[in-house]
């Protein structure tokens, strides 16, 4: 089987159970790896739960004619963010990186308190103050998921 074709199969099955899949690969040493997402959190039941399912499915469409392993991962705690879904992320801690400094600054993490068509605004602190900064989606170089400590 192709493996163009075969990323397709997958694809479908991957988003019949709820996710995307965001990365495809076929590594020389025989590895099929598969990165998915969603929105909700990924922890590793789940992990094992969608590995499972896609073993089964690769069972039935045995797609080589040689073994390998299969490789289900996620994008991690820290995944990174698209600008245009950051309204799905409304309370979520990020950390985001900008293209021109605000305030001197040109990271900032903290909780996502608003987004509108223009601007996301942030809760962080600065030492031991709670701030809120507005920050233009234009000035957003990246953005990501952020473990609060």
């Amino acid at each position: 089987m192709e493996l163009d074709q075969l990323k397709n199969l997958i694809n479908e099955k991957v988003v019949s159970l709820g996710f995307s899949l965001v990365a495809f690969s076929f590594s020389k040493k025989d590895v099929l790896s598969l990165v998915i997402d969603r929105f909700e959190e990924i922890d590793m039941d789940t992990i094992v739960r969608v590995t499972k399912e896609i073993n089964a499915y690769l069972d039935e469409l045995d797609p080589f004619d040689k073994s390998y392993t299969l490789d289900v991962s996620s994008l991690g705690a820290e995944k990174p963010l698209k600008v245009d879904d950051l309204h799905r992320y409304k309370g979520k801690y990020v950390h985001v990186r900008l293209i021109n400094p605000l305030l001197g600054e040109n990271i900032y993490e903290g909780d996502l308190l608003s987004v509108d068509e223009q601007k996301i605004t942030l809760s962080y602190k600065d030492k031991t103050r709670v701030k809120q900064i507005d920050i233009s989606k234009d000035n957003i170089s990246k953005v990501r998921l952020a473990i609060k400590f």
